[in-house]
């Protein structure tokens, strides 16, 4: 009988170090600088409640949308220093610390379509050569979400490139600044939330902010009369990525979870906006917006202002790798023939 008690107590012990193992938990406090009413914060949402349900509860994720913490542009910081366990804004945010971040933030000029941006990073050797940057931060880059071309929000025409001279907008940081400078616009960088107060008051004509249908959802088009449509000047590539130390310590499993659910979310955001800027137009137009689809030769004229500025900004040996990786990659897809 003895014998019998201590195999079964043994037995017992063994299950419930079994059961503590499965029933780790992580929790996850993530900042956005979507707002929760947008398509991509609607995704964003949908990404949180995909992890938790898929882990059985084990990921709990905390949301904080529209940049509450910190502004945008230190969330990626505030994760590093544990203030936050993730950033979901984007690589492009933090090129004042190596101009290798523009690379996979915003290459602008280059990737035509979400999926080959995608490509590049999941087929292209991509996803090594950043999580190399990353993690000299102290970060880990688990994945990216490609919402596509954007589209500007002006209260002026932008029916060309020679609109742009003396045009006022906000930018974001990094090499847009250079690129729209050389077509004699006059770039302002500031937060993504401050972009509407902005434009209400006049400080700025117009902005670079998101996706048409992003863009309809902050309530930019109350303001501004004028968008362009496709999109075409930058296509950035939104990141989740979490303090590497965080990162290491979740079990192998939460991590596979939010590498799958983050290529899901890529997907579906792909597709969601190939859908929902279709319908934005439409609905802008009812409206009496002005929509301006550029001709081939002044999609050119970006183009070439674009990728000339691509080795000016490249200053750092991780900067120069990456376009060489992503050069490369847009020869392979026959996107470009040489650097200009």
């Amino acid at each position: 009988m003895k014998t019998i008690l201590k195999a079964a107590f043994a037995a017992g012990a063994v299950a419930l170090a079994g059961s503590t193992a499965i029933a780790q938990t992580t929790n996850l406090r993530i900042q956005t600088h979507y707002a929760p009413e947008t398509v991509s914060g609607k995704l964003a949402a949908e990404f949180a409640d995909n992890v938790q349900t898929m882990s059985g509860g084990d990921i709990a994720i905390e949301m904080f949308y529209s940049s509450p913490v910190v502004a945008t542009v230190e969330t990626f910081d505030a994760a590093a220093n544990g203030i936050l366990d993730c950033d979901m804004t984007g690589g492009g945010y933090q090129t004042g610390k190596n101009p290798a971040f523009q690379f996979v933030g915003d290459i602008m000029g280059g990737y035509a379509t979400p999926y080959q941006q995608l490509s590049w990073l999941y087929y292209g050797g991509g996803l090594d050569a950043a999580q190399e940057l990353y993690n000299q931060y102290g970060m880990q880059l688990v994945g990216w979400w490609v919402y596509g071309q954007e589209s500007l929000a002006s209260t002026k025409p932008i029916r060309n490139a020679e609109d742009f001279k003396d045009w006022k907008f906000r930018s974001p940081p990094g090499m847009e600044t250079k690129i729209f400078e050389k077509l004699g616009a006059s770039p302002i960088v500031m937060d993504f939330t401050e972009i509407f107060t902005a434009l209400e008051t006049g400080i700025i004509d117009g902005a670079d902010a998101s996706g048409i249908a992003n863009n309809m959802g902050m309530g930019l088009y109350d303001i501004a009369g004028h968008a362009n449509f496709p999109g075409f000047h930058s296509m950035p590539s939104d990141h989740l990525a979490c303090n590497k130390a965080v990162w290491d310590a979740m079990p192998e499993e939460h991590r596979r979870i939010m590498s799958v659910a983050m290529e899901a979310l890529a997907l579906r955001t792909a597709l969601t906006f190939e859908k929902a800027n279709a319908e934005a137009v439409a609905q802008l137009k009812e409206q009496g917006i002005e929509i301006h689809t550029w001709s081939d030769d002044d999609l050119q004229a970006f183009r070439d202002a674009a990728q000339a500025t691509w080795p000016e900004f490249a200053s750092s040996p991780e900067a120069e790798a990456l376009v060489e990786s992503h050069m490369a990659y847009l020869r392979q897809l026959g996107l470009v023939s040489e650097m200009n």
